[in-house]
């Protein structure tokens, strides 16, 4: 069974930046609904029994067009909004250190070379989607963007997302309207860099 990431922190420990509202909306309601319906279809499908990253890397070994479907889009919302929640938190903020920071220094000559590359890609997706910040196995960084609830890991890169910018208007439409620089803006300031280190290193070894 698929389990729903638990928010480490309360519904409105994250305003001014994120309002309470959309957190109990955007949790409770949207990424409940992905991991209901993922579920379910899952169960159907038979492959209740998988990984989430792996389910999502072999989609195309789902013979059902219409569950094949199903899955590769709750499964992605499923998966896309466990990272998101799980990486922003009232600590968040700042720059990284260490590692992480030092690599990103490599792959994108700055942080605020980081933070443009991932909110001009936030901004260009015209409609529904995600912005990414990707590593390899090798521990490389890259950045990218899809549709819906697509990642790289079902898109088959060879790349796992380790911070997501979610651009569904559900994300922020509640606070911001129409104003999505303003939520990437914002969002910036609840990116906890610390967390997103965590998962770095643990795919990069």
């Amino acid at each position: 069974m698929f389990e729903q990431v638990k928010l480490a922190y309360a519904t409105d420990a994250l305003e001014p930046h994120i309002d309470k509202e959309t957190v109990e909306t955007h949790h409770g309601k949207h990424h409940a609904t992905y991991t209901t319906n993922l579920n379910n279809f899952a169960e159907k499908a038979g492959v209740a029994d998988m990984d989430i990253e792996q389910l999502l890397a072999s989609l195309d070994s789902i013979e059902d067009p219409a569950l094949r479907t199903a899955i590769r889009n709750n499964g992605g919302g499923f998966y896309n909004h466990n990272l998101y929640f799980s990486t922003i938190s009232p600590n968040g903020g700042g720059e990284p250190e260490g590692r992480l920071a030092a690599k990103i220094n490599e792959s994108f000559g700055s942080f605020a070379a980081l933070k443009e590359k991932l909110t001009n890609l936030a901004l260009s997706q015209f409609g529904s989607g995600w912005a990414w910040l990707e590593v390899d196995e090798a521990g490389n960084l890259s950045a990218s963007s899809t549709l819906n609830q697509d990642n790289p890991i079902s898109l088959n890169t060879g790349k796992k997302p380790i911070v997501a910018i979610d651009v569904w208007e559900h994300a922020y439409y509640l606070k911001y309207k129409n104003l999505r620089a303003d939520y990437v803006k914002a969002l910036f300031e609840v990116i906890d860099w610390k967390l997103v280190a965590e998962k770095y290193d643990a795919i990069a070894g």
